[in-house]
C-alpha cells in the first residue's frame, strides 16, 4: 500500500467495522442478560471509535460515506479487526469474550505491521507503525486482562479446594 489516503481509508473502514461489530456483540449479550461481557465488548467498541476518529480526523474524511466503497486489500477478504461470531451465545463467559477481543486486536495488529513492512512510502510506513503501536497497547492490555481473569479463577477455584 503505497498511498496515505488509500492506508487512511483502509485505517477508517477497519475501525469503523471493529466499532460495529463490538457494539453488535455487546448489544447481543445484553439482550441475553450477560451485562459483563456485554461491558467487554462495549469497551472495545469505544478503542476502535477513538481509533476511528484520529484515522478519519487524518485523512480529512468529514463523513464515512466519504471513503470508497470497495477496493479495499483485506488479508482474508474482511476487515481484520471484525470479530468473529462463532461460538457467541449467551452462556458465553468473560473468557471467551477477551479471548474474541484479543484475537481481534492481533489481527488488527498483524494488518498494520504487514502494511508497515511492505509499503514503499515512507509516510505509509510511519503511519502504519504508529497504528501498530497503539493496537499493540490494546493487545498487552487484553493480555494482562486474560491473564488476570486466569489468575482470579485458578485463585477462586483453589480456595473451594481447601
Amino acid at each position: 500500500m503505497d498511498s496515505i489516503r488509500r492506508f487512511l481509508a483502509h485505517a477508517v473502514r477497519l475501525e469503523a467495522e471493529s466499532a460495529r461489530r463490538f457494539d453488535e456483540l455487546s448489544d447481543h449479550m445484553r439482550s441475553c442478560g450477560n451485562d459483563e461481557v456485554a461491558d467487554v465488548f462495549a469497551k472495545f467498541a469505544d478503542f476502535s471509535r477513538l481509533h476511528l476518529k484520529d484515522a478519519m480526523a487524518r485523512a480529512g474524511f468529514r463523513y464515512i460515506t466519504d471513503l470508497p466503497a470497495g477496493g479495499y486489500d483485506w488479508p482474508d477478504g474482511e476487515s481484520p479487526e471484525t470479530a468473529a461470531w462463532w461460538g457467541v451465545d449467551a452462556l458465553m463467559d468473560t473468557d471467551a469474550a477477551l479471548d474474541l477481543a484479543l484475537q481481534s486486536e492481533r489481527q488488527g495488529l498483524d494488518f498494520y505491521r504487514g502494511v508497515a513492512a511492505a509499503s514503499n512510502d515512507p509516510r505509509v510506513v510511519a503511519m502504519a507503525e504508529e497504528f501498530a503501536e497503539e493496537e499493540a497497547g490494546h493487545v498487552a492490555q487484553l493480555e494482562a486482562m486474560v491473564d488476570e481473569d486466569k489468575s482470579t479463577q485458578r485463585s477462586a477455584y483453589l480456595g473451594n479446594k481447601s
